[in-house]
């Protein structure tokens, strides 16, 4: 716009030096040509050449009067700051309010995590600390918790929280969810800095609803992305440990690389997910996003919070790929190691193992837990993730050509390092 205005002014400017004689002169030749044209009449003895030359001059007048009012129009000086009218902004709608409302009250809840990992240089042997990763998160309470996805924080050696205000603070893990994808950090700030997020529910979520992404992606920081939730009940794998992660929330709103550990809002500003993971052949936003929901994530943080570790119980078993099993005709899990020293192992599942003739002996195929079926992995970890540590379960296995009945005491996963 700038260009366009520097081109155009001299040419108003130029316009206005038009010189007033010429324009004394043109009203002189107008009346000597309405003279001569009136003379004419008369010596031709033309019918009533008073009202005839009256109406030729009173046509020429009008003209002439015209074409003056076109040129002052034209040739008129023109101030470059008058030669364009700026109206007012127009007034927001309704909607647009409350989603400048929402953003403008949860960007400060929102943070930049940096990742950083050590390097040594090839040269000098000097180890480095450079930037591996970024992402997002958010303020869980006022003493200093901070909220993001593990894969986020994974193989650092030091992080880096930066708040609304560019203020950055060293941050230290409290605690870390491998499977589920979520961590806690901590850093020093005082109170004032800190605005926890409101935290809402998810167990009455409907698709179709408005949610709102704030985050940081590329690097852009504190980016407001829209859109609606496009599915409820997905599936993702950890990227951690490949582990499914249930009851995913699937959304329209841009989620980006550096959006990962961001929070996921209603149209209330309510915490509903974490931003977590994208479906893109190309690694962009392919409209196709999914959070953890709150209400997992909750149950999740409490435990780091409290105890630096969750506490989830297992199984202690290793189970085949669900496409192998499906190989077979079956339906379940294949055990292929149960541990002495597990759970599984304790009640006396079998393994898959070979006789002495190298001969494969298909292990126990969990069909059902208490009652519940069992037809792959996934309903495996759904079913355990409702339990504790210290139930006792029943298990049922296909076991050769019948079925058994197992009762199992759960134990705690092993720590996570």
């Amino acid at each position: 716009s700038s260009t366009f205005f520097s081109h155009t002014t001299p040419r108003f400017s130029a316009a206005a030096k038009v010189s007033v004689t010429k324009s004394i002169s043109l009203s002189t030749r107008t009346n000597l040509i309405g003279n001569s044209f009136c003379r004419k009449n008369l010596a031709a003895g033309g019918g009533d050449s008073r009202g005839g030359c009256n109406n030729f001059l009173d046509s020429l007048f009008a003209l002439c009067a015209s074409v003056a009012l076109s040129a002052s129009l034209v040739l008129s000086p023109v101030d470059p700051a008058l030669a364009f009218v700026v109206t007012s902004p127009r007034k927001l709608q309704s909607d647009e309010l409350a989603t400048v409302r929402l953003f403008q009250e949860n960007t400060p809840s929102v943070v930049y995590i940096t990742n950083l990992a050590s390097r040594q240089d090839a040269f000098t042997l000097d180890v480095l600390e450079v930037p591996q990763g970024s992402g997002s998160g958010f303020i869980w309470d006022t003493e200093g918790h901070i909220v993001t996805n593990y894969h986020v924080i994974r193989g650092a050696s030091d992080l880096k929280v930066t708040l609304a205000d560019q203020s950055t603070y060293d941050a230290k893990v409290v605690g870390f969810d491998q499977d589920k994808d979520v961590a806690v950090l901590r850093i020093e700030a005082s109170k004032d800095k800190l605005r926890p997020i409101p935290i809402g529910v998810s167990a009455d979520l409907l698709v179709g609803q408005k949610v709102y992404a704030i985050g940081n992606p590329f690097g852009l920081d504190h980016t407001l992305t829209t859109g609606v939730i496009s599915g409820l009940r997905r599936e993702i794998s950890s990227a951690a440990t490949g582990r499914p992660i249930q009851d995913v929330i699937q959304t329209d709103a841009a989620i980006n690389p550096g959006n990962s550990g961001g929070p996921l809002l209603d149209s209330s500003g309510n915490l509903i997910g974490i931003n977590t993971a994208i479906y893109s052949p190309s690694g962009a936003s392919s409209g196709v996003g999914f959070s953890i929901p709150v209400d997992t994530v909750s149950g999740i943080v409490d435990q780091l919070v409290r105890f630096g570790k969750v506490t989830r119980p297992i199984l202690g078993i290793k189970f085949a790929p669900d496409q192998s099993v499906e190989q077979l005709g079956v339906s379940g899990v294949l055990v292929l190691d149960a541990p002495s020293n597990g759970p599984a192992g304790k009640a006396g599942l079998l393994p898959t193992k070979r006789d002495a003739y190298g001969r494969l002996v298909l292990g126990d195929i969990i069909t059902s837990i208490n009652g519940k079926k069992v037809s792959n992995g996934s309903d495996l970890y759904r079913i355990l993730d409702q339990c504790k540590v210290g139930d006792k379960v029943v298990v049922e296995v296909l076991r050769g050509d019948h079925l058994e009945k197992i009762s199992v005491l759960l134990e705690p996963k092993q720590e996570e390092t």
